[in-house]
């Protein structure tokens, strides 16, 4: 019972925060922008150079959303 609610109450936090902010940090350059390499840096093609990332939840909910829309 405890480990139901407990699950429900983080689904809530994390669904409530892709809501408020839906991009995170990129986790290949933790948010800079760039990749540090042996001879100087170079632009992160993850997040193209922005150092943002789509949220796993955020991007589920445009799915649906979008799923949805074109009912």
């Amino acid at each position: 019972m405890l480990a139901a609610i407990t699950a429900i109450i983080s689904t809530l936090c994390y669904a409530s925060q892709c809501y408020v902010s839906p991009f995170g940090r990129c986790r290949k350059c933790h948010g800079k922008g760039r990749i540090p390499q042996r001879r100087g840096t170079r632009y992160c093609r993850r997040c193209d150079a922005t150092g943002l990332r789509l949220r796993l939840g955020r991007h589920v909910w445009n799915h649906v959303r979008r799923l949805y829309h074109d009912r």
